[in-house]
């Protein structure tokens, strides 16, 4: 498999960095500096803006290769292989009910008690089940009960878990696994620091379909984009209309990682300042330059994401090239 190592050349000498303003009745009141890479699956940098060396954390845009475990270790189909125990699995969803019970449905049926899950309890909720994570900390403690691996400690990053996951990432960026940098995300569980450069890698890789554990899970996420994000949120809304051939998963700080499934190609997005509204807007401007949404639903999302509020816009200066 080929590295990502050495893809970006020289980083930033003409590529200069996306730009991001917040006008306010026409007049700029925010900018914010944004990076943008476009690889494919053998790692070739095809497009950017920016550093494509940029150093991150990839923090929830990880999700849906954190699962692979869940579906490779049997665990998935020893509860019925439903795309929608996938979909949660990946998810950073809002908390709802309907989210909640899907990860209970996980721990259920693999015989783990919600007491189990590590991940914190959302300020003014009442249970884990409810934090944003918690699909992902299911399957995580479905994985180990199928595995026979202790379900105390799931979050450990020396825990057997957490090693085979960081080894399946490795294998995918063509690099040794203890090379990669580990620092724990907001809800406990490991994250992996990045160049841009390669989180694009790994989503060319999970859009390529020819990894059939990814490929399940691409699959569900697009059969069931309300659960990976929730109604009104920019991963679902995007999915939604990108017609089966976009995955979108975004992370906190700024991140934002795409796939065009069936073509091996991934994007990825880092705001400098971590911005949420900048990265959105980064995403649809390169959708519309990429030509990966049709205009129809360009218009759409432009409107409800470019828009914060009456009297506001957000306008993006720059392109990849």
């Amino acid at each position: 498999m080929t590295s990502s190592m050495g893809l970006s050349g020289s980083s930033l000498a003409g590529h200069p960095p996306l730009e991001v303003r917040l006008l306010r009745d026409g007049m700029t009141e925010s900018v914010h500096r944004v990076h943008a890479v476009v690889c494919d699956q053998r790692g070739r940098l095809l497009m950017r803006a920016g550093d494509a060396q940029h150093l991150s954390f990839i923090r929830s845009a990880l999700k849906p290769f954190q699962a692979q475990t869940f579906v490779s270790s049997g665990a998935l189909d020893a509860q019925g292989g439903a795309e929608r125990a996938m979909a949660i699995a990946c998810a950073s969803h809002d908390g709802g009910k309907d989210k909640a019970r899907e990860a209970f449905q996980i721990l259920w049926r693999a015989d783990i008690d919600a007491s189990m899950l590590r991940c914190p309890v959302p300020a003014g909720k009442e249970s884990p089940l409810e934090h944003n994570c918690s699909g992902k900390h299911a399957a995580f403690l479905a994985s180990c009960r199928r595995m026979c691996w202790p379900l105390e400690g799931y979050l450990n990053k020396n825990h057997p878990l957490q090693q085979e996951l960081f080894g399946r990432i490795a294998e995918l960026l063509g690099l040794p696994k203890d090379e990669l940098i580990i620092a724990s995300d907001d809800c406990g569980a490991p994250t992996v620091q990045l160049p841009l450069s390669q989180m694009a890698l790994l989503f060319a890789h999970l859009g390529a379909g020819t990894l059939p554990n990814l490929e399940r899970l691409v699959r569900a996420m697009q059969a069931h984009p309300e659960l990976v994000a929730g109604v009104g949120r920019f991963d679902t809304e995007l999915m939604r209309r990108g017609l089966d051939m976009l995955i979108s998963k975004g992370g906190a700080e700024g991140i934002q990682c795409l796939a065009r499934v069936g073509e091996g190609l991934g994007l990825a997005i880092k705001v400098e300042d971590g911005a949420s509204r900048a990265k959105r807007a980064v995403a649809l401007h390169l959708l519309r330059q990429l030509d990966w949404l049709t205009p129809t639903a360009l218009e759409e999302l432009e409107q409800q994401f470019m828009i914060p509020m009456a009297g506001q816009r957000l306008e993006v200066i720059g392109e990849l090239v």
